[in-house]
């Protein structure tokens, strides 16, 4: 049975919620599922934009029939070759022989390399930055956006009912359980995490080619946003672009600060915590993790929520106790910048944690580490006390200024 939903009368969501997924890309834990988002306009000429993950394929092709009503399908226009949206491609071309495909020459290549058993050549028509195409009442031109997040995407502007199809761009994890539509309200109290998260990991290192992108956007009147994961907007636009800015700009959204500790037999950990109730005394608001519970995506998220990041951990093989250190590198490789550090390190007879955290992390752009490192033997001793009050000083005297 189809499960289609109207976003407008002549455009109609065919998408699918997966919420058996336990790990997008094999990475990124969700909880609340993923939704794939395909849509079909029903013009002149039907239009579809982007097809689905092959794990929702009979949904999709259920609801693909279903809003067709018998009608062809002329055109797919496709602005990202990922195959959570793109897996589908080949078996849609040989269900609908008499579909075009509407794409640019990078798309075209990755064709080619995906679907190599099927040549879909004679049945592309290429386009370009700014390039133009019409379907009957609906006019469109194309946005190129390299790299949010792969190299190919490209979003589509619909400049009859200004709605922008924005590719991988103002997406989120989590289903859309029955709905379509976001208000900044609804949003911001159900799906902001998750939109964070998802922008963090995914998009996060590619700030200066999202800001590119956001500029070409701000040049276009929209009323609709269509992203391919999570819902569709069609007001409170505002709020969210102003995340998106903070976030491909690299800005904190907030003064708090990231405590995140790995610690082995919890020695560690407990020198942690009294540094957070110190903060707390300090009317620091704190973000606390075990990285050794917490799967560093959420971490991640947060580092780009903060303005001030905490880590500490055990010394471990005389290295970086192995949980910290995926974590570290993981910041690192989603190129986090302007953030204020301060470290903590624990080690029985050789603590070296803390000069290889700083190794990691002082690549990072505009980063300044703050206060002096706590170094702990086996256990907080009664006179380090001090050095936590110190740091915690340090710290709450850095977010008010």
């Amino acid at each position: 049975m189809h499960c289609t939903r109207k976003v407008m009368d002549d455009l109609i969501w065919v998408g699918a919620d997966d919420r058996r997924l336990a790990c997008f890309e094999g990475v990124y834990g969700v909880p609340d599922g993923v939704s794939y988002n395909s849509y079909l306009l029903l013009d002149e000429k039907t239009v579809l934009f982007d097809t689905v993950d092959k794990a929702v394929y009979e949904t999709f092709f259920e609801n693909l029939a279903y809003a067709l009503g018998g009608r062809e399908l002329n055109y797919l226009v496709i602005s990202h070759m990922e195959p959570d949206h793109a897996a589908t491609v080949e078996s849609l071309m040989l269900r609908h022989p008499e579909t075009r495909i509407i794409c640019n020459d990078k798309i075209k290549t990755m064709l080619s390399q995906f679907f190599r058993g099927m040549d879909m050549s004679g049945r592309i028509d290429l386009v370009k930055e700014g390039g133009s195409f019409s379907s009957g009442r609906h006019e469109f031109t194309f946005v190129m956006a390299p790299m949010v997040h792969w190299p190919e995407v490209m979003m589509t502007y619909d400049k009859t009912e200004k709605i922008l199809f924005s590719a991988d761009a103002f997406g989120t994890f989590g289903a859309l359980n029955g709905r379509i539509f976001a208000d900044e309200s609804d949003f911001m109290a159900d799906y902001l995490d998750e939109a964070r998260r998802y922008y963090t990991n995914i998009v996060g290192k590619y700030g200066p080619q999202v800001q590119a992108a956001l500029k070409k956007a701000a040049g276009l009147d929209i009323a609709l946003v269509c992203p391919l994961h999570g819902p569709v907007w069609r007001e409170g636009f505002g709020g969210f672009l102003e995340k998106y800015l903070l976030w491909s700009s690299y800005a904190p959204e907030e003064k708090s600060v990231l405590l995140a500790y790995a610690s082995v037999y919890g020695h560690t950990e407990n020198a942690a915590n009294i540094l957070a109730v110190k903060l707390w005394e300090r009317g620091v608001r704190v973000r606390m993790y075990d990285t050794s519970v917490t799967p560093a995506s959420y971490i991640v998220s947060d580092a780009f929520r903060c303005s001030h990041l905490v880590f500490a951990a055990t010394t471990y093989n005389a290295g970086v106790f192995v949980a910290m250190e995926n974590l570290l590198h993981d910041i690192a490789n989603h190129n986090l910048q302007g953030r204020k550090i301060a470290l903590m390190e624990n080690g029985s007879w050789a603590p070296t944690s803390g000069k290889q955290m700083k190794d990691i992390l002082s690549g990072l752009k505009n980063t300044q580490f703050i206060g002096e490192t706590v170094t702990v033997k086996s256990s907080l001793a009664e006179e380090q006390l001090a050095q936590l009050e110190a740091l915690a000083d340090t710290i709450a005297a850095d977010i008010r200024g």
